[in-house]
């Protein structure tokens, strides 16, 4: 195996044995083979759009498929063997369909076996082109980690009604330009950043479906502590998974709470409006053994982040979606009485434990409703600096960084964040400047298009470009959606972002050296020299 999509990478170079992640040397494999089976589905799915068809089965099912090869998703290497069945499956029938032959990963035939498989997936992993320029690499596999995010938001788009035949347009044209072997590096600089492109629209329409189907976020209290009954813990990032459990719990005597990047899910109206939709429990997903163990009752992971489940609570979790662990049951159908049956078998809290209480619901549509005070506090000079801290947490050493910026942020200055990063401070009382909270959860990572659409609103309310507003990112990454996301900053031509705790290893020194030249993208140092490189 070799995997370095992550910022965990082992050695700052990349996993060679087993998985920072708990991935096995075998389940990398089969997901190298997966995207190699992809890319040769993703030709047919080209030839039949030159022939003027649209496969939407064969569109929902290759975000599906690269969605699954992203960081903790899919532990399961049979689950796996089966994705890349399935995807010759589908590939052949399109192949018939439209009476041409095509070769490459178009003709690849999977063994029968998984074993079989096994010995194939080393010929198509990251590192069996050692021949290609390793710049040209280093933008081929950006690329590939960039595509996964946008997989997953188009996943999260299609499930909540939101599709676009462009995006996945795109997927299979950059699931094939490896092919192109007449592509240089302006070429695959081009790619790259349209990937930020296609991925802004993803993220629009992901947007559109979450706020289409349960309303914006509004400004909303959650608890922090825990309520006595029988208990549900929800993770991950599925809202549609979310509504189905909350539903399929009404009236049961079951307190359902929030883990993770659930927790922006209190803002929402369609959400919140269940009386049983208690508070949120623990902290970030690298924290889930700790605090999952500690849970008296059913637990669902609905996307990715999942862990290896410890003994004391593995009969207890489910997955759903996309996420899949050996072992542990999958709710496909989206009906989840295992998961209330379980809850009700077990304890639940014996009694109350009132705790603090954090605020959630500052998308666009929260903060843009007071941009008149933002404004004002902007020109009266009573509001300096806008810090947007916001991106992935994880186990790695650095990321205290965040803690500690944050609280070293002047109170003349506001923070907005978004994703599990925010678990690094997110319950820290920074008070407020003239009402307006100076601390604004704008929501998951999946929420990123909403703090995007902020910074385009000021900047247009302050008539400038957005580089020209007192406004710095400081962003942390682990996994793809990250990648895309940054991917997204770059196409819309951000600089001077701060990205930590430690840069990607799949990124060379002369990639790098574009990305400095052209957009400033620095590492950061410490809270106290970045802020005063920032402020002065």
């Amino acid at each position: 195996m070799f995997c370095y999509q992550c910022e965990q990478a082992a050695k700052g170079t990349g996993c060679d044995a087993i998985g920072v992640c708990g991935k096995q040397p075998e389940v990398a494999d089969m997901q190298d083979l997966l995207v190699y089976a992809l890319r040769g589905l993703a030709q047919y799915a080209l030839e039949a759009r030159k022939q003027g068809i649209v496969d939407k089965e064969i569109d929902v099912f290759t975000s599906k498929a690269l969605f699954s090869t992203l960081t903790n998703v899919n532990f399961d290497k049979d689950n796996l063997a089966e994705w890349v069945r399935k995807t010759v499956a589908l590939r052949d029938a399109c192949k018939e369909k439209l009476g041409v032959t095509l070769d490459g990963p178009a003709a690849f035939v999977p063994g029968s076996t998984l074993d079989e498989m096994l010995v194939q997936a080393p010929q198509v992993g990251l590192k069996s082109e050692p021949d290609v320029n390793p710049d040209i690499l280093s933008l081929q596999h950006i690329l590939l980690f960039g595509l996964k995010g946008v997989a997953a938001y188009m996943d999260h788009a299609e499930i909540l009604g939101q599709s676009d035949p462009e995006v996945y347009a795109f997927l299979y044209e950059a699931l094939t330009a490896p092919l192109n072997e007449d592509l240089g590096l302006d070429e695959w600089v081009g790619l790259v950043l349209k990937c930020g492109e296609v991925n802004l629209r993803a993220m629009e329409l992901l947007d559109a479906g979450n706020t289409g189907t349960y309303g914006h976020p509004v400004p909303t209290p959650v608890p922090l502590g825990v309520k006595a009954g029988k208990a549900i813990l929800v993770s991950g990032h599925d809202l549609k998974d979310l509504e189905a459990v909350l539903k399929q719990t009404e009236g049961k005597g079951i307190n359902v709470y929030t883990h993770g990047e659930m927790l922006p899910c209190h803002g929402y109206p369609e959400l919140k409006k269940y009386g049983h939709f208690y508070g949120h429990y623990g902290t970030a997903w690298q924290n889930q053994k700790k605090e999952f163990a500690a849970f008296p009752g059913a637990i669902l992971m609905t996307t990715n982040c999942i862990q290896k489940p410890k003994e004391e609570y593995e009969g207890a979790i489910f997955t759903s979606g996309v996420v899949e662990w050996p072992g542990v049951q999958h709710i496909a159908d989206g009906d989840f009485t295992p998961v209330i049956e379980k809850a009700l078998a077990l304890p639940g809290f014996t009694e109350d434990a009132p705790g603090k209480e954090v605020l959630v619901g500052f998308g666009r549509n929260a903060v843009l409703g007071v941009a008149d005070k933002v404004i004002e506090a902007v020109k009266g000079k009573a509001l300096r600096h806008f810090f947007l801290v916001a991106g992935c947490d994880g186990a790695k050493p650095g990321r205290n960084y965040y803690t500690e910026f944050v609280e070293k942020v002047p109170s003349d200055c506001v923070v907005l964040t978004l994703a599990c990063g925010k678990f690094r401070f997110f319950d820290k009382e920074l008070g407020d400047i003239g009402g307006i909270p100076r601390l604004l959860d704008v929501g998951q990572c999946n929420d990123a298009y909403s703090a995007i659409q902020i910074a385009v609103a000021l900047a247009n309310a302050f008539e400038c470009g957005v580089n020209d507003l007192p406004l710095s990112m400081i962003l942390s990454w682990y996994e793809q959606k990250a990648v895309s996301i940054l991917l997204t900053l770059l196409f819309l031509g951000i600089k001077d972002i701060r990205l930590g705790p430690t840069l990607p290893a799949f990124i060379t020194p002369n990639v790098l050296d574009v990305l400095v030249k052209n957009f400033n993208i620095m590492p950061i140092s410490t809270p106290d020299d970045d802020l005063k490189a920032i402020l002065g």
